[in-house]
């Protein structure tokens, strides 16, 4: 099989679907869209979250992660946007403008799609027990929260009774919450570090509400068992994360639970020479999604890990207008005024002006992480591909009451939000308009910082 389209995207999740169906209503005909879905069916991780809390923002009304993802995937079939699945990608190669696409299923075997741009909407997987160096034999009983899920939601099966999770992640406080209600015994839920990493309100609904305890600054340290989880030893840990000497406490247990961080699936764009923010573990982007390498555009939890869904459809979307923004770009020479979508060399002018000072039309405005501030999402912006208003997404890395969130234009204050709360397990967010950012010609670089008082 050897194909050609104007848009492939890698991934029929939320993301994927989201970006496809804004591309196609942004102009990009059906027949130029692909999408390419590993799994039996669209609709990602979602079609296993069978909790309701879901689509609040994007559709005003609560539904279920499969009910959610079947309002999209109802989207792409109304659309006829073609989409294959148990559709592995390998390999994405660029050369010039045009990016190979190289994937395999048991209809084609091995093939190659060429298409002019390409959106990136894979998601991300779990950490695991290798990845955390937890002493013990390997019985069974240990799994990832997800995989806990899936088993329980989808294949009617119970993974033990009385269950350990490690991680207060999202995903751990739900498993907490649907274990127990199948009949299970959930002991404990310890977290390493001093917060929670999941929202407020999974805490109290999943934990608070059926009284399982959730134990801060503690881990597993050892896991007891040959052939079966027998049980575990948890400790405290010291400000450095190290277990504390005579705090270890024995457990009984046939099950571990790991909900400990999720990983965005990147394989295939560092392969592609996208470059990649070592915080999130995700693409470098500008204010369009697009990466480093022009025409690949990233969405999701492949760019960021996101608590709420809501947050990355509203981002896929985004990319998918943007992939089409790119698509539909008119060359020089043809006798057609060009789309807002600048040639190479211009954007290396602009970047040169911008370098000296200048906020000539193409400036690249950096956006850095201060105090507190752990990425932000875009890490730049080219001033004259701004819509009116642009959100900016970022994590703090601790848990801050009473504080003050700072943008500053170069070394100057120019927005101070008070903040109640913030914590890593919560996204923020802040909007910039292009007209503020128009009234400071020389602006290079906008910074974002937690602070403790207003300045006067």
């Amino acid at each position: 099989m050897e194909k050609k389209v104007k848009l492939l995207v890698v991934g029929g999740g939320p993301a994927g679907l989201a970006a496809a169906v804004a591309a196609k209503e942004a102009g990009i005909t059906v027949g130029d869209i692909l999408i390419m879905e590993r799994d039996g069916e669209l609709g990602g991780i979602l079609n296993q979250c069978i909790h309701n809390g879901f689509g609040l923002h994007t559709f005003k009304e609560e539904l279920t992660g499969p009910e959610y993802a079947a309002r999209y995937a109802g989207k792409v079939c109304a659309a006829k946007i073609p989409y294959l699945l148990h559709t592995i990608v390998v390999d994405i190669r660029a050369e010039g403008e045009t990016k190979y696409v190289t994937a395999m299923n048991k209809q084609e075997g091995l093939f190659t799609v060429e298409a002019h741009a390409v959106v990136l909407a894979m998601g991300c997987r779990e950490r695991s027990r290798g990845a955390l160096n937890i002493p013990g034999y390997r019985p069974a009983g240990i799994y990832s929260a997800g995989t806990a899920q899936r088993y329980v939601n989808m294949e009617g099966r119970m993974p033990g009774k009385e269950v350990v999770i490690l991680g207060s992640g999202d995903i751990g406080l739900i498993m907490a919450r649907r274990m127990t209600l199948e009949g299970a015994k959930v002991k404990l839920v310890a977290e390493l570090m001093p917060y929670s990493g999941g929202l407020k309100r999974n805490i109290v609904q999943c934990l608070d509400d059926f009284g399982i305890p959730l134990k801060l600054s503690h881990t597993v340290v050892d896991i007891d068992g040959k052939e079966r989880v027998k049980g575990v030893t948890v400790a405290a840990v010291d400000e450095n994360r190290k277990p504390i000497a005579g705090t270890e406490e024995y457990i009984s247990c046939d099950t571990l639970l790991l909900s400990c961080g999720l990983i965005p699936e990147n394989e295939l764009s560092a392969g592609l020479g996208v470059e990649l923010n070592p915080v999130t573990s995700g693409p470098v982007v500008n204010e369009s999604l697009e990466t480093n390498v022009e025409g690949v555009f990233a969405c999701g939890n492949v760019l960021h890990v996101h608590d709420l869904v809501d947050g990355v459809s509203e981002e896929a979307e985004n990319a998918g207008r943007n992939a089409a923004a790119y698509i539909r770009r008119k060359r020089p020479g043809n006798g057609q005024e060009k789309e807002p979508w600048e040639e190479p060399e211009q954007a290396g002018a602009a970047e040169e002006a911008a370098g000296q000072g200048g906020s000539a039309k193409g400036a690249v405005i950096g956006i850095k992480t201060g105090e507190g501030v752990r990425y932000t999402v875009p890490s730049k912006l080219r001033l004259n591909y701004m819509q009116e208003e642009h959100v900016i997404r970022f994590r703090v890395g601790d848990v801050y009451q009473d504080a003050v969130l700072s943008v500053y234009f170069n070394d100057t204050p120019v927005m101070q939000i008070k903040k109640r709360v913030m914590a890593p397990g919560e996204m923020e967010q802040v909007k910039l308009r292009k007209t503020k950012l128009k009234d400071y010609p020389d602006l290079k670089e906008i910074r974002i910082a937690v602070e403790r008082e207003e300045h006067g």
